[in-house]
C-alpha cells in the first residue's frame, strides 16, 4: 500500500486532515461478469477479520473511503461495485435485482475471502442487497450492519417520489437522458444536496472527487441503463408480496444487526423502519446525518460498530 498511511484515523479531524484517496481498485472476475472492488489493508492481516461494504443506488466502493480508513485495525475491508456502477461492467446475464447481486455477492466472498463469513454494511440499496445475502447465506455474513437501507414501507417523502415515475418504462429513459445532459458538477451537487443534512460539510476534494467520478461514467454507454434497471429492481421487492419478501426474509437474519439511520434523511424516514422485523438488532439514529451517514459521519458509524462487535 504505497502512499497510504499505517496510522488509523480515530476522529473526524484526523480523516479531514488525512484526506485518503480512494482505495487501489481491482477486476475480480465471477461467473456473472466482472466486478471491481477496492480493498483497504488491514493494519495486521493475522488478527483482521473479513468485511465486504455495498453501495446504494448510483454510488461506488469510494462512498465507504473514510469508514473501512477507520476500521482498518480489525477488518480487512473490501468495498465492491455492484454491475453497471463505479467500475463493474453491467451484469452478463441482464438480471439486475438485489437477489441476484446477492448471489454474485455470495460468490465473491467465496473467492476473495475463501468462503469466511463477513462483516457486511450495506447503503440505501446496498442495503437491500445485503438482507438478501444474509438470509438466503448465513453461513458467509457474521454481522450485518444496514445503513439507511431501502427496504419496502419506508414512505414517499418529497425528495423521492420521483423515483417510482423515473422506474417507468419509456418515460423514464426520457427522464434520465434530459438529467445526463446536464453539467457533470450540478449532477453531482443535486446528489449531495439529497444525500447529505450538510451538504456544505463535503470536503473540497471529494467534491472534486465526485465531479470526476460523474464525468468518467459519462463516457460509458450503458449509465442510464444501469440505473434505471436497478431501480426497477429495487422497486420489484417493495411491490413483493411472496414468502421471500425483504421484510419476511428479515425475519430469518439471525447474526447480530445494526441498524443505523439519519434524523435528517431526506430519502428513507427511520419512523417507518421495521425494526422488529430483525430477531437481533441494534438501532442507532443520527440527529445530524442524512441517508449516507458513513460518509458524513464516518466515526460515529465506526462508533457503533465498534460497539456492536
Amino acid at each position: 500500500m504505497t502512499g497510504m498511511s499505517q496510522e488509523l484515523p480515530r476522529t473526524a479531524d484526523d480523516l479531514l486532515a488525512a484526506m485518503l484517496p480512494p482505495w487501489p481498485r481491482r477486476d475480480v472476475v465471477l461467473s456473472n461478469g466482472t466486478f471491481s472492488v477496492r480493498e483497504a489493508p488491514p493494519l495486521d492481516p493475522s488478527t483482521a477479520e473479513p468485511a465486504l461494504f455495498v453501495h446504494g443506488l448510483g454510488g461506488s466502493a469510494t462512498n465507504w473511503t473514510d469508514l473501512m480508513a477507520l476500521l482498518r485495525d480489525r477488518l480487512d475491508g473490501v468495498a465492491v461495485e455492484l454491475p453497471g456502477f463505479g467500475w463493474s461492467p453491467p451484469p452478463r446475464d441482464g438480471d439486475w435485482t438485489p437477489k441476484r447481486s446477492a448471489e454474485s455477492l455470495a460468490e465473491l466472498i467465496e473467492v476473495r475471502f475463501e468462503g469466511r463469513p463477513v462483516h457486511l454494511f450495506g447503503n440505501s440499496m446496498g442495503g437491500a442487497v445485503a438482507v438478501q445475502l444474509a438470509a438466503r447465506r448465513p453461513d458467509l455474513v457474521r454481522t450485518l450492519t444496514l445503513i439507511s437501507p431501502a427496504l419496502p414501507k419506508t414512505g414517499v417523502r418529497r425528495s423521492n417520489a420521483h423515483l417510482p415515475v423515473i422506474a417507468v418504462p419509456g418515460i423514464g429513459t426520457r427522464l434520465m437522458n434530459r438529467y445526463l445532459q446536464l453539467e457533470p458538477h450540478r449532477r453531482a451537487r443535486a446528489t449531495v444536496d439529497v444525500c447529505f443534512a450538510d451538504p456544505s460539510s463535503v470536503p473540497e476534494t471529494r467534491m472534486l472527487e465526485a465531479v470526476a467520478e460523474v464525468k468518467r461514467r459519462d463516457q460509458l454507454p450503458y449509465v442510464a441503463d444501469a440505473f434505471l434497471q436497478s431501480l426497477r429492481g429495487l422497486l420489484a421487492t417493495y411491490l413483493d408480496r411472496s414468502p421471500e419478501k425483504p421484510w419476511k426474509l428479515a425475519e430469518t437474519i439471525t447474526c447480530p444487526t445494526l441498524l443505523v439511520y439519519g434524523r435528517r434523511d431526506k430519502l428513507v424516514d427511520p419512523i417507518h423502519a421495521h425494526t422488529k422485523a430483525f430477531p437481533d438488532v441494534r438501532v442507532v439514529v443520527l440527529p445530524h446525518a442524512g441517508h449516507v451517514s458513513q460518509i458524513e459521519q464516518p466515526v460515529l458509524v465506526m462508533e457503533a460498530f465498534r460497539h456492536l462487535l
